[in-house]
């Protein structure tokens, strides 16, 4: 009787797709008992040794299969009893919802010789992985444990991961179990505390509402909470500048002023009547040279996000729920990956053949393989776990409607982008003395667009052409004025600003940050406008109602959050409500040597989580020092805690102006 081999993915679309390939068809499907989204699929398949020709069960879960949580004797909300969160017991076990995919996997391991683990390849997945290992583990102690190493579903893919398994990493387990305990806790200590402190203070939050906390949370509202502040603030200086036009071959070109600006205007007066009275301007440079617009990079999660929110029209948690959709389908590669670089051994040429079949791009596609294809230029970022966001598999245009067809039709033009020729260009500079004041034109003649012909998301256009000009040749100019003007006010956050804000501290990871940036409109601590909104004047947008379920740590729904004007009609901006700007005020104004609303310490978290992947700090040290930074917070928070209620009668009450 042949060995059976147990394979348990991450979601049932994988253990689909995965079977499908590992058994070329031949599979037997069964119902499992207690929940109608989870299958068995029963095939065979010949493994490389030792394991050979076996029976193979394929299965899933739904994500994780434990939640971590207090005792019942601590799940009573009082603000007395916060502190004690930080010593508390943590459970963690199957999650009740989760019971009959557990003992599944247990039933199946117990005839198993070996279980292959088919999660994702990211922290997350490597345990949710661990999860599994105890699950068939208690099924059978005795069993062989290895994971599949893949990102994407594409058949000979997913047959070489088959044939080249590697071991569980545990380091990864434990840089993650550290981050679920430190949520659940200091989720629940801060979110207790403020909810019940707050509630004193009567009107709308003397409701049931939750004013939840979260290590990622706070610091993202942090950030749009101080571009408020700054536009709010914000006070216009009036400055001035030289204009100098000269017509010359029926072309009116335009010399910039070197100085660009000057915020005194006597100064500029005096300066301009310098080139009233020298009458002539005199060339002094001109210079003509080639210019090159460069291709995209390989596309990561980070820049998927921030510009299918700039392009796409959609936010970055929508963007990324259809990638992941793609991805299930087997479409495109794993869409939650760091790396800008493709591994020189891919054989690029063999996606780009796939999308020639396709009526809008393929005829581009069939030029790259016929001679124009240059190998994707290299960033500096590899997660040694992924490749670059790239196509897997070709998908005619019927078969996607709306939103789908539109980030996997960004996807395709920016790979075949990555492997085009950069932009060719010639650009003329003319130079000027005027005076004792220099000027100067410029022009841009685009002479090969290759890879924007096929990526129109970037734009690089030829400006009008400059006459002909002599070095050392003299005119007196058409015209010359001072102009003047104000300076403006930055505008408020938009979403790829707050993602590259977020990416750059180190807040969140390429996966999480979406879900961090919806959790703050959950919460109804930030509402988003459409560009052109009539917000303009810096005004806090008013507080929400949105309510949640208590509890602390886990994930789960909250309220919806809303916009101000009608969404999908422009780039988003983010506006914090009163709540969120009270929040924000109240813990800067508190002293904290790190306020909440920073993003210090959850980037210092990111780091140490980074330092227990790589073996050089355990679990425990890490926990601890955490929870130590964050106990002497919450000390001087309780301490002054009427800094707090202050900003929130402020904000939120409108009392004392």
């Amino acid at each position: 009787m042949a060995p059976k081999i147990l394979c348990v993915a991450e979601k049932p679309s994988i253990a689909k797709s995965v079977a499908q390939h590992l058994s070329g068809g031949h599979v037997h499907t069964h119902n499992v008992t207690g929940n109608q989204y989870v299958k068995n699929y029963e095939f065979d398949f010949t493994f490389n040794p030792p394991w050979g020709n076996c029976s193979v069960t394929m299965t899933s879960v739904l994500g994780h299969l434990t939640a971590t949580e207090f005792p019942v004797e601590y799940k009573k909300w009082q603000i007395s009893t916060c502190q004690n969160l930080f010593e508390a017991p943590v459970i963690t076990r199957v999650d009740k919802d989760k019971e009959s995919i557990a003992r599944n996997i247990t039933q199946q391991a117990r005839y198993s010789k070996a279980l292959f683990i088919w999660t994702d390849c990211d922290r997350e997945g490597e345990h949710i992985g661990s999860e599994v290992r105890k699950a068939a583990l208690d099924g059978n102690p005795r069993l062989d444990v290895k994971r599949a190493v893949f990102s994407n579903t594409e058949r000979a893919h997913v047959l070489q991961a088959a044939q080249r398994p590697v071991v569980l990493d545990d380091r990864q387990v434990s840089a993650v179990a550290a981050r679920i305990e430190l949520d659940l806790r200091l989720g629940a200590i801060f979110t207790r505390f403020q909810t019940l402190t707050l509630q004193t203070l009567g009107g709308d939050l003397a409701t049931d509402r939750i004013i939840s906390y979260g290590s990622c949370q706070f610091p993202t509202l942090g950030f749009v909470v101080d571009r408020y502040f700054r536009v709010k603030n914000f006070v216009p200086e009036q400055f001035w500048s030289i204009k100098v036009m000269h017509r010359r071959e029926d072309i009116d070109v335009a010399f910039l002023w070197r100085r660009h600006r000057l915020f005194d205007r006597m100064s500029v007066v005096i300066l301009f009547e310098r080139c009233i009275g020298a009458r002539l301007a005199k060339v002094t440079k001109l210079q003509k040279k080639p210019t090159t617009k460069w291709r995209p990079l390989p596309l990561t999660t980070v820049e998927l996000q921030k510009l299918g929110s700039r392009f796409l029209r959609m936010d970055s948690q929508r963007v990324m729920k259809i990638a992941e959709s793609l991805y299930n389908k087997g479409w495109i590669s794993y869409p939650r990956t760091e790396t800008d670089q493709f591994d020189r051994g891919m054989n690029l040429r063999a996606i780009v053949e796939k999308q020639t079949q396709d009526n809008a791009w393929g005829p581009y596609a069939r030029e790259l393989l016929n001679g124009a294809f240059r190998q994707p230029r290299g960033g500096r970022n590899n997660d040694q776990a992924h490749p670059p966001i790239h196509p897997v598999n070709y998908v005619a245009a019927d078969t996607l409607e709306g939103d789908d067809r539109s980030v996997y039709e960004f996807v395709v033009r920016r790979f075949l982008a990555c492997c085009s020729d950069d932009a060719k260009g010639e650009s003329t500079t003319v130079e000027i003395e005027y005076g004792s004041e220099t000027f100067f034109a410029s022009g841009l003649l685009v002479l090969q667009k290759n890879y924007l012909l096929i990526y129109p998301y970037d734009k690089w256009e030829s400006s009008q052409q400059l006459p002909r000009f002599t070095v050392g040749e003299s005119f007196e100019p058409t015209e010359a004025n001072i102009t003047d003007g104000e300076t403006s006010a930055p505008g408020y956050l938009t979403e790829p600003e707050l993602i590259s804000l977020m990416d750059a501290n180190g807040i969140g990871t390429d996966a999480t940050m979406a879900e961090h940036i919806a959790k703050i409109k959950e919460r109804e601590y930030v509402m988003t406008q459409s560009s052109g909104g009539n917000n303009a004047r810096g005004e806090a947008a008013g507080r929400g109602g949105g309510r949640g379920g208590r509890g602390g740590g886990r994930r789960g729904g909250g309220g919806r959050g809303g916009t101000i004007t009608g969404s999908g009609s422009g780039v988003q901006h983010f506006i914090p409500t009163t709540l969120g700007v009270a929040l924000i005020e109240g813990y800067d104004s508190i002293g904290l040597e790190t306020s909440l609303g920073k993003p210090f310490l959850r980037k210092e978290m990111e780091i140490k989580m980074k330092e227990i992947c790589a073996g050089t700090k355990s679990r425990n040290d890490f926990v601890q020092e955490t929870l130590e930074q964050y106990r002497h917070v919450f000390i001087r928070t309780q301490q002054q805690v009427e800094l707090l209620k202050a900003a929130c009668r402020k904000y939120v009450f409108g009392e004392g102006g």
